[in-house]
């Protein structure tokens, strides 16, 4: 009779099988535990520690997982820096380094005293402990990105702190390092800051310039993320050649390629969506299978070192985020989340302790010894559990305790964008400005439209229409947006475009530049002014000569009392929306009154850190901007239709100035909501561009004040 031997069976070595368990455990643990409500970062962990050898010895730790798991961590700093809002940084800049300073200073005192006075280690045993107390990972910061707030004060005051703290661990790890060695002196210490600071010149000056270039030549999505993970490596190389640690350096990239991979970008969706399928759960599957918790039962001096661990690493990550609320004023939520990130030891206290266990003392006795490498291990998977359980909690109060007025206006405000597409390589430049300017709160979906002539329709055409639609739907998705595909057969396309646009309560026209097709065709040609005359609603022409991520700066054009437009605060809004998308600055040039009101509506919008104001009193040539617009910007001109109030003469010889000093340069031209006061009687339907008596008695008034003076 044949008897079951798991020991034949298990632990699994065939690399088919292990990569096809590790996946299994990614799929069910979240599913499983996700019904006894514990966070998914806690299921994968304790997933690893029941495979592993001191569970069920059901997978062996190979190479896979150190390869897999290092990736993981790369990948969790990565995302934390290039998720993070710079602008929102620069504002909290002083409290990300008072909680830093905290954070480090706290634990690393206090894990000094316990560790010589409680724990009876010596002092460089005790000095490498309070490193890895001092320390932290950004474990819980998936849950902060799940729960869209990563752009929140609190987040981004946590993971400065973090850099701060983690940075100042590893330059004391190097010096304990050395001194052990032999190597610690003043030439060494000189050559390791210089090694730092060449480091860093590298990745804050040539990576930004490198990757600008390369998002400009080429635009295939597979070379586009290849690219991004190399630079994150070689990042993390360059990190662990200058003597730091790479999950350092994996932040630094995410870091300065942070403007150039918008939040909605299909390359954004692509990096997150590897990460969290693949990478960073590989990662926590392998830290479970380091933790033995059978020492927990094992009693004697292993028990109580993993208890003052545990202890100690908790309270002093929860007294720093406290003293910080408490200075500066924040709410208890802000103080859970501060707590929450900046609670979890991963990658950094690993990193610390396998340090410790190469150092040796004396023959067979080194710096750390194994009971302390397990209590680290135990104390890793307490703190990963504490921090995802107070990280998730501190999001879920965040999202449930917004101004309920607020929420009410947001539910009101509705944005549909309605993008007609003709030309294929237009497209997804089209619907990347689109989801750079729609708010990202809203879940709206895109109308893609491709109209068909009734007159002079064919099979062509109509195929040619359909296979652009789906382009579109394939772009969309690939930024992770929704996209309704409507193919209209109507008289003209102007008509079917107007059409739709009441039809799906359209409130934004995004249209490519009408290309010249002979001398007497018009600069905007005849569809965008049947579309003006036709609806009131916003209309932005846009002509992108470079891909939206690699622009330096916004340049915006307002005329004088554009403040009084019906639609004012709505192209501010998704300015400033696509300014922070991009991460680069925006300047407003305009008459003194006008500006007063952007200025006010900027702030409103927390962009005032990016934007930019100066005073251009004469519309009446735009050649004054020339010097202001170069290549690499974005030139944004607000205009308006006849009738308005911020309507202008000059306005006439607009399509004139723009194709003559501005053919170069990447376009948006606005016309915002004209809304009657009942929000359905249209201002004005007059030609855009037609000769009115009211323009001919603004021009002999212009040329008798002109005389005159």
């Amino acid at each position: 009779m044949m008897t079951f031997t798991p020991a034949v069976y298990f632990p699994v070595t065939d690399p088919t099988w292990i990569f096809f368990l590790v996946l299994m455990i990614i799929l069910f643990a979240p599913i499983l535990l996700g019904r006894l409500r514990i966070p998914h970062i806690i299921g994968m962990i304790l997933a690893g520690v029941a495979v592993g050898q001191y569970g069920f010895n059901i997978l062996e730790r190979d190479s896979s997982f150190e390869l897999f798991g290092k990736v993981g961590i790369y990948y969790i700093m990565f995302l934390a820096g290039l998720e993070m809002d710079l602008d929102n940084l620069r504002k909290n800049l002083s409290k990300a380094l008072v909680f830093g300073a905290l954070t480090f200073t706290i634990p690393f005192v206090v894990g000094v005293c316990v560790g010589i006075w409680w724990l009876g280690f010596g002092v460089g045993t005790s000095l490498l402990l309070s490193c890895i107390f001092a320390s932290h990972t950004l474990v819980a910061y998936p849950i902060v990105g799940r729960y869209g707030i990563n752009r929140h004060a609190s987040v981004s005051i946590s993971i400065g702190g973090t850099m701060f703290a983690l940075t100042v661990a590893l330059f004391v790890l190097a010096g304990i390092s050395g001194t052990y060695k032999g190597e610690l002196s003043s030439g060494s210490w000189l050559l390791f800051i210089g090694k730092c600071a060449a480091y860093c010149g590298v990745v804050f000056f040539i990576f930004p310039r490198i990757g600008r270039w390369f998002f400009r030549k080429y635009e295939d999505n597979v070379m586009h993320y290849i690219f991004v993970l190399s630079m994150v490596f070689f990042s993390a190389a360059l990190a662990e050649q200058a003597g730091l640690e790479g999950i350092f350096g994996a932040f630094l990239a995410g870091l300065v390629l942070n403007r150039l991979i918008p939040h909605v970008s299909p390359l954004m969706n692509r990096i997150e969506f590897v990460g969290n399928a693949l990478f960073i759960p590989y990662f926590l599957i392998g830290v479970g299978m380091l933790i033995n918790l059978g020492t927990l039962f094992s009693g004697g001096e292993t028990l109580m070192v993993v208890v003052v661990m545990v202890v100690v690493a908790t309270v002093t990550k929860w007294v720093p985020a406290w003293i910080t609320q408490r200075i500066y004023g924040m709410s208890v939520a802000s103080r859970q989340m501060m707590f929450g990130l900046s609670n979890a030891h991963a990658a950094g206290a690993l990193a610390m302790v396998m340090v410790g266990t190469q150092i040796e003392l004396s023959p067979g006795e080194y710096l750390m010894n194994e009971g302390m490498l397990n209590g680290v291990v135990i104390m890793i998977l307490f703190s990963c559990i504490v921090s995802s359980m107070v990280t998730e909690q501190a999001a879920r109060t965040m999202l449930t305790s917004e101004d309920p007025s607020d929420a009410d206006a947001r539910r009101r405000e509705t944005e549909r964008y309605l993008i007609p597409v003709a030309n294929p390589d237009t497209i997804e430049g089209l619907v990347g400005l689109a989801l750079m300017l729609r708010n990202a709160r809203r879940k709206e979906p895109l109308v893609a439209l491709s109209v068909v002539n009734d007159s002079s329709g064919s099979p062509t055409k109509e195929r040619l229409c359909k296979r652009n639609l789906e382009r579109t739907a394939m772009v969309a998705a690939s930024a992770d947006a929704q996209v309704k595909t409507v193919l209209r057969y109507d008289m003209n396309i102007a008509q079917g475009i107007i059409h739709t646009q009441k039809e799906y309560a359209a409130t934004d026209i995004v249209i490519g530049l009408h290309r010249k097709t002979s001398l007497m065709d018009s600069f905007f040609g005849s569809l965008t002014e049947s579309l003006l005359k036709g609806t009131h609603r916003q209309i932005m022409i846009a002509k992108l000569l470079l891909p939206s991520n690699t622009l330096r700066r916004i340049v915006v054009a307002v005329p004088d009392k554009a403040e009084y437009e019906q639609g004012f605060v709505k192209w501010v809004a998704q300015l400033c929306r696509m300014t922070r998308q991009v991460g680069c600055r925006i300047r407003f040039f305009s008459t003194a009154d006008t500006l007063k009101h952007l200025q006010a509506t900027v702030e409103r919008f927390e962009a005032k850190g990016l934007a930019e104001f100066s005073q251009l009193d004469d519309w009446e040539d735009l050649l004054l901007l020339t010097g202001q617009v170069n290549y690499d910007h974005l030139f944004v001109v607000i205009s308006s239709r006849k009738g308005s109030i911020s309507y202008r003469a000059s306005f006439e010889r607009l399509p004139s100035q723009i194709s003559k000093y501005f053919a170069d340069n990447s376009l948006l031209i606005v016309y915002p909501d004209q809304l009657g006061e009942d929000r359905q009687k249209i201002v004005s339907f007059s030609d855009p561009r037609g000769q009115t008596e009211t323009q001919t008695y603004e021009n002999v008034g212009r040329w008798f004040y002109k005389w005159f003076k």
